[in-house]
């Protein structure tokens, strides 16, 4: 495991057993603690978790050429971004294949956030910055601590002058918490209500303590990365590039055609994502697969003794009471009801392809009716 980053919360893992023997961006991970990760989803599920997600890789952007900047970079179009917004966006290459997924926040007219995860943005990004009146710097001091679950907005909203019950889902305030700065987004990868707590390392510790403190009367858990890992994709919250196996994934084979916005001017890969939009060689699925453990990554599925794509992310859900993959298949076989098989280490296993996501299918613990337009 090669570590080049560190969280100041560390010690606080170890003394919920972690051995931090996990590893993503350079950062040791606590992929368990003492505790087991189903309580830890459903204290998620039924009262809230507390994450710490510092491994995510920021970027500050700032400047009055950044919006330009991004724009030219990023699949979507940031300009759409009011202050206080954010939005998923991607970074694609010249063949129009996936090399990052991307969460921008947008903090003032020439002043932005990148929140990203293991691909290739810090490879591509000064290319874009060349010639421009904006810089973008990397930020290793901020650590994330992610609150996720139906109870968090009891836990937080007394502690912080924002008021977070008014706050909409993606966007974020700069505030207090617990009268330090923070800034608060609402938004997680749990598909509960959720929100992220953006510090400084000096304050991750005091937070961390002070948010669980607030949250026993709620019995809040710290939650591992292997409760995340479960919680997301329960919720068919992709990872990149778990999700992406090929190498050359196009949005439109993940679904993500909603973060591609071809009617604004000419970005970086643009031509050939046209292109590829009629060459679409897998689709996105979720499958239920009937065995009681979690099938291994890497599985093919099969139809008719052919394989026909491949399982990706997996999990058990003890709180639905199954098997789950997020998975590839031929486009024509995507349809759902469609009977598959799986080809796992323990046998063929039969798989039917379901509705996403497996759990809140409407997403109404994210967003609630009474938010939606319209």
């Amino acid at each position: 495991m090669t570590t080049t980053r560190n969280s100041i919360l560390n010690e606080r893992h170890r003394a919920l057993g972690s051995t931090l023997d996990g590893e993503w961006n350079g950062m040791p991970l606590p992929q368990t603690y003492a505790t087991d990760p189903y309580d830890e989803v459903t204290a998620v599920r039924t009262r809230a978790g507390l994450f710490d997600v510092s491994a995510l890789q920021m970027i500050d952007v700032s400047g009055p050429d950044s919006v330009a900047a991004l724009n030219r970079m990023l699949t979507s179009d940031v300009e759409k971004l009011a202050p206080g917004g954010s939005a998923i966006s991607n970074i694609v290459d010249d063949n129009g294949s996936l090399i990052d997924d991307v969460l921008v926040y947008r903090d003032a007219a020439d002043r932005f956030r990148l929140s990203h995860g293991g691909g290739r943005l810090e490879e591509v990004i000064g290319q874009f910055f060349e010639g421009r009146d904006a810089t973008w710097a990397k930020d290793d001091d901020v650590h994330v601590l992610s609150l996720q679950g139906p109870r968090s907005l009891e836990i937080l909203d007394p502690h912080t002058p924002a008021d977070l019950s008014t706050l909409g889902y993606f966007s974020h305030t700069e505030t207090e918490l617990f009268g330090r700065p923070v800034s608060i987004g609402r938004g997680g990868y749990s598909a509960e209500l959720g929100f992220e707590v953006f510090c400084a390392s000096g304050d991750a510790v005091f937070l961390w303590d002070a948010i669980l403190d607030a949250g026993k009367p709620f019995e809040v858990l710290p939650a591992s990365w292997a409760c995340l890992d479960i919680v997301r994709v329960e919720g068919a919250l992709l990872f990149f590039p778990n999700d992406m196996p090929q190498g050359d994934t196009t949005p439109w084979e993940v679904g993500a055609d909603w973060t591609v916005d071809l009617d604004k001017p000419d970005f970086h890969g643009k031509s050939a994502l046209v292109t590829r939009k009629a060459q679409q060689r897998v689709a996105q699925v979720g499958l239920e697969i009937e065995t009681p453990d979690a099938v291994e990554p890497g599985c093919p599925i099969v139809k008719d003794g052919r394989t026909v794509g491949s399982v990706n992310s997996t999990t058990y859900s003890r709180h639905l009471m199954k098997s789950l993959a997020l998975g590839h298949v031929e486009p024509g076989l995507s349809a759902i009801g469609t009977a598959l098989t799986v080809r796992a280490k323990t046998g063929d296993l039969a798989a039917t392809i379901v509705r996403t996501p497996f759990y809140d299918p409407m997403r109404l613990r994210t967003h609630p009716l009474r938010e939606r337009a319209g």
